[in-house]
């Protein structure tokens, strides 16, 4: 059983994060970047200015989760307030490369925080130029701010769909965390949006995240 420790921090901080996660067990991880695009007027709850992020991911066992976590929290105990946000999702299915071995998680063990505010996180998927418009949709519908992730398709040119989606070489995710009495409002407001109204133009998908903390001071 394994947890997806994910922290969402400023530009060259993520090494830190790892380097934290390190110390308490883990065995490596993963920088991402993307940026922030909360306003100063809503959001600096999560502390995601519009700036470049690092995103940190870790995939621990549940056993050590709880350690991990603490000493990132630790560690970003020195930093500035609202130094950034770290929330831990569960690994339903974890494989590794060059390994036959499949790990299953049972879901009631590893999210059962039940005496904490429980959040979402809200990924859309989108065409390059419209995830601004989604977390503008977002905001209106009570989201605070998120953070983007620019990417791209994987298809040959003229291959079709994935999932429905019409494959682009220039994609964007956004990330948005909001309490999940939050969630289906945000998702319903973005699914009015007229770049999700074209069949194929974009996806949504969510994953509850626990154990949310905000690091820094």
């Amino acid at each position: 059983m394994y947890k997806l420790i994910m922290c969402i921090v400023p530009h060259n901080s993520g090494e830190f994060i790892t380097d934290a996660a390190k110390q308490a067990g883990a065995v490596g991880g993963t920088i991402i970047m993307g940026r922030g695009t909360a306003s100063n007027s809503v959001l600096q709850l999560l502390g995601l200015g519009d700036t470049s992020k690092d995103i940190a991911m870790n995939i621990v066992e549940q056993s050590i989760a709880d350690k991990v976590c603490n000493q990132i929290e630790q560690a970003c105990s020195t930093k500035k307030a609202h130094f950034g946000v770290l929330f831990t999702i569960a690994v339903d299915d974890f494989i590794k490369a060059g390994s036959v071995e499949q790990t299953g998680a049972d879901k009631k063990q590893i999210t059962g925080e039940d005496n904490m505010e429980k959040y979402e996180m809200i990924n859309i998927i989108v065409n390059k130029g419209y995830a601004e418009d989604a977390m503008a949709a977002a905001r209106k519908a009570g989201a605070g701010g998120g953070t983007i992730i620019s990417a791209k398709g994987t298809a040959r040119e003229g291959d079709a769909t994935f999932f429905g989606v019409d494959i682009v070489p220039e994609k964007e995710m956004l990330m948005i965390l909001v309490p999940q009495d939050k969630k289906e409002a945000v998702v319903a407001a973005v699914k009015e949006l007229a770049c999700f109204q074209k069949a194929g133009s974009g996806i949504i998908f969510c994953n509850t995240a626990n154990n949310f903390t905000l690091l820094g001071k």
